[in-house]
């Protein structure tokens, strides 16, 4: 609104924002001055690191506009740096943000408290040579849970539902207990994590009511 109390953009003018939670409906004042509106959202994380830039041109763009032209400008701009434009609509915006936010900022909560517990669990035990596990990034916690984590997802996306595995999908409820109380030592927000992902994946691999009641009782 700001922009357009100016009167100094021409209609005509493409404007263009890169939110993902909003659609078109935020340039609504730059619209009512004949302007066309675009919502061109690249669904990828970016931490102001220098490979921020180097994976746009492998990245989707969710695109939001008022018309057919503004689609077209739109897909033409994000194949122009190598993305893949993909269309939203203005009224799943929230949805759609909602989603990117749980498969981004979720999974890096998930990697960094398995990451604290395998700290704990491996801190003393280094091995001739090996560097003393610590709390700085990149260390032998981190590469044992970046293989790991990297192939879960890969699976999770190539084969969906079949990709779970582990105690909870098997139905291992003493291992899911146990699970619980070594992390409680840990911390015990890990172990509250723990479990309310569990829940989650029991409900996705229909697992036994032995793995529910386990759950329940730590609730």
């Amino acid at each position: 609104s700001g922009l357009a109390a100016t009167r100094s953009v021409r209609p005509g003018t493409i404007v263009a924002h890169t939110s993902g939670a909003n659609g078109i409906a935020v340039l609504s004042p730059l619209t009512d001055q004949g302007c066309i509106p675009l919502a061109i959202h690249p669904a990828m994380t970016f931490t102001g690191a220098d490979e921020d830039i180097a994976r746009l041109p492998d990245t989707c763009f969710g695109i939001t506009a008022a018309d057919d032209v503004g689609y077209a400008i739109a897909q033409s701009l994000v194949l122009e740096i190598g993305g893949e434009p993909f269309r939203v609509r203005e009224d799943a915006r929230t949805l759609y943000h909602a989603a990117l936010a749980h498969a981004s900022n979720h999974v890096v909560t998930v990697v960094l408290d398995a990451v604290e517990a395998l700290r704990a669990a491996l801190w003393g035990q280094e091995l001739l040579g090996q560097e003393l596990v610590g709390d700085d990034p990149g260390g032998i916690s981190e590469r044992v849970v970046g293989p790991l984590a990297r192939a879960s997802l890969e699976n999770a996306l190539a084969r969906g539902q079949a990709a779970l595995t582990g105690p909870v999908a098997r139905g291992d409820a003493p291992a899911v207990a146990d699970h619980l109380s070594a992390l409680a030592e840990v911390n015990s927000e890990l172990a509250h994590a723990y479990r309310a992902n569990s829940l989650r994946t029991a409900q996705r691999a229909h697992a036994p009511d032995e793995v529910f009641a386990v759950l329940e009782e730590a609730g």
